[in-house]
């Protein structure tokens, strides 16, 4: 392994769009640092803050080096080959007694690489495991905009370089994306307005030049409120609207419809906001529109979404340099999707992934016999986590693949004891952005520690399809870059750093022909009315659980940040409860309650609270057991932000 000054080249592997190109500096067999890549395109050099957090937590003295079995409620370290012979003897016994539906595979997002897709070819090979169906995370968004443009593609973020205006629509780069940060840097250094849309006080907010905060849920209404005032004043994109577009007419009916009054009124912003949002679509054209995850996080994500594609449509920022409406990548696209192995069995169980835990318990014909979670830790991060807790305590057998001992491996029988990313080799693709970046292994896997590759590899020699399936890890990577490399990119090329994926656009759509039925953009037709939340007489406050710019999700070690969560309020509304700055307070939701810490914000709505998400449930956190387990109406996403809560002084 490499030692010394010269820093290896990596690939940020984490659950974030910037998939950041790195450097692993090295001495004595440990990384020591991680910088960024002056020569990535995207992250230009830069890191975030939770870079340093990741090698701390890598060498972390808590991190397990061994495969450990839980006997009679305790752990004992056990060797590699009991513990894959264990779990293949159960895997097989499953699939015998009753059928490989049995069998649930619970792969996460907290790390994408292209040799993760054979993971689920393993369970393939087994005749079709219950695997998941829709996300914690972006589906809403996905779906949504591949109504209106078919399937989801966005702006490279270097054609931020052609805008004028960026508008940060519920995006927050300062602490959930910041390889764009160079790039929103250079956009107002040469003199481009930056718009911050969020109901809170972000991170980002430094960046902006104007900061709108709609009410929670409502941004439907304020991205339908500036559409029609555009029209109102005649300054629409007509050329586009007229040969570009279906459903105009019942756009421009859903507008008549709907007065500014009403409009103004389900968003909460001021009509000299709506004013000032429209000149900067029009007058400071071409606009970007990023919009952020937390757009996604509501039942109704969707038409939130859809509203805001309508208006980059209406102020004709669709298809030109440094506008658009972008939102994400498909990071698993330039792989050849064959591997995923769907087509050697027929259709399987699956189950939705924001209701794992009822989707657990009420499975029958056959129930759940075994799971085997990886790159998760769903305890903590899915919504009504003690739900979730407890159907996998009704899991005869539970396996669990993870660097630490977290709140789900707290639910498992083994636990098998991972690589961290730059102990490894892979490729890795971005949901941010249009690159491939190479990770090497920089270092030895500490302990006995073991890649997912490996334990798969090794945990199939002991089944009939070995003899398909276990190939070296060039092997792999070869034929899952198989579409790369016919496009011409270099093999080689791949592992010096990151490369350009062929054929991706930087400024989508240009031509003005979108990938949908009638290769026109889809105009939303219809929003749901303004309604309050069902809970909003007892549960008075939205709580948005949101990216923290320290940690990413779960990602921490046992002992990180114990005690009660931290919640942000209104300093105005904590006051009149009765509650001082830093002191303790009961959240209260319809699932439960939590202790928190609360700590007064003066920029913050009044009727919205904010803590961050990920905080363990064993360190006296896990805010997810106050979130209801709901799925988005479109893309079977993860409605986090519906959740109601109230907030109560302690006496």
């Amino acid at each position: 392994m490499p030692t010394g000054a010269t820093p290896v080249v990596a690939t940020c592997t984490r659950d974030c769009p910037s998939a950041c190109g790195l450097l692993a500096h090295v001495e004595n067999g440990r990384v020591v640092k991680l910088t960024g890549n002056p020569d990535h395109p995207v992250n230009l050099g830069t890191v975030c803050r939770k870079v340093p957090a990741f090698v701390r937590r890598m060498n972390s003295p808590h991190r397990v080096l061994t495969p450990l079995r839980r006997r009679n409620g305790s752990w004992t370290a056990v060797s590699w080959k009991d513990a894959l012979d264990e779990m293949a003897d159960r895997l097989k016994d499953c699939v015998e007694r009753l059928g490989p539906e049995s069998i649930l595979y619970y792969m996460g997002f907290g790390e994408r690489t292209a040799l993760k897709i054979l993971n689920a070819r393993f369970f393939a090979h087994l005749g079709g495991v219950t695997t998941l169906r829709g996300t914690l995370c972006g589906g809403t968004g996905y779906a949504a905009q591949s109504l209106d443009y078919g399937p989801r593609v966005s702006h490279d973020p270097v054609d931020l370089a052609n805008a004028r205006t960026i508008v940060l629509w519920g995006r927050n780069p300062a602490a959930t994306q910041f390889g764009l940060m160079p790039h929103l840097r250079k956009a107002r250094q040469r003199g481009a307005k930056v718009v911050l849309i969020d109901p809170r006080n972000s991170e980002s907010a430094a960046l902006a030049d104007v900061h709108i905060r709609p009410k929670p849920g409502r941004d439907a209404f304020l991205a339908l409120a500036v559409a029609k005032y555009i029209i109102e004043q005649g300054w629409q994109d007509q050329e586009f609207l007229a040969k570009h577009t279906d459903n105009l007419e019942a756009f421009f009916d859903l507008l008549a419809r709907l007065s500014f009054e009403e409009l103004l009124a389900a968003c909460d912003v001021e009509a000299l906001a709506i004013d000032a949002l429209a000149r900067d679509y029009i007058v400071g054209r071409p606009t970007a529109t990023l919009l952020g995850w937390g757009l996604h996080r509501f039942t109704l994500g969707h038409e939130m979404i859809r509203a805001v594609d309508a208006l980059g449509a209406v102020s004709g920022n669709i298809g030109i340099p440094g506008g658009g409406v972008s939102q994400g990548f498909e990071e698993w696209g330039p792989y050849d999707q064959v591997l995923w192995g769907t087509n050697l069995h027929p259709p399987r169980r699956t189950f939705l992934m924001p209701q794992i835990g009822r989707e657990i318990l009420e499975a029958s014909d056959p129930p759940v016999a075994m799971a085997v979670i990886s790159a998760a830790n769903p305890v903590c991060m899915a919504p009504n986590s003690d739900l979730v807790a407890q159907a996998l305590d009704s899991v005869p057998f539970v396996v669990t693949m993870n660097m630490f001992l977290d709140d789900t491996a707290d639910h498992a029988d083994l636990f098998l004891p991972c690589a961290a990313f730059y102990e490894q080799r892979d490729i890795v693709a971005s949901f941010g952005h249009n690159m491939v970046g190479p990770l090497l292994r920089a270092v030895d896997p500490p302990g006995e520690c073991r890649s997912q590759f490996d334990i798969f590899m090794d945990l199939a020699t002991r089944f009939p399809f070995a003899g398909e399936y276990v190939k070296s890890e060039e092997a792999w990577l070869r034929l899952l870059l198989r579409p790369l490399l016919e496009k011409g990119v270099a093999w080689d090329d791949l592992w010096r750093g990151p490369v350009r994926i062929p054929d991706t656009p930087l400024v989508p759509w240009a031509d003005g022909r979108f990938d949908t039925p009638s290769g026109r953009f889809q105009l939303l037709t219809e929003v749901t009315t303004c309604a309050d939340c069902r809970d909003a007489a007892r549960y008075p406050y939205h709580l948005l659980t949101v990216g923290g710019a320290r940690h990413l999700c779960s990602e921490r070690e046992p002992g990180d940040g114990d005690g009660p969560a931290d919640l942000s309020m209104a300093s105005e509304v904590a006051l009149r409860l009765g509650i001082a700055d830093g002191s303790p307070a009961r959240l209260v939701s319809p699932l439960g309650s939590l202790i928190v810490t609360v700590h007064h914000d003066a920029t913050l709505r009044p009727d919205v609270v904010t803590c961050a998400r990920g905080g363990w449930l064993k360190g006296g956190q896990g805010i997810n057991r106050l979130i209801p387990d709901m799925v988005s109406e479109v893309g079977q996403g993860t409605p986090y932000y519906e959740a109601r809560v109230d907030v109560e002084a302690l006496s």
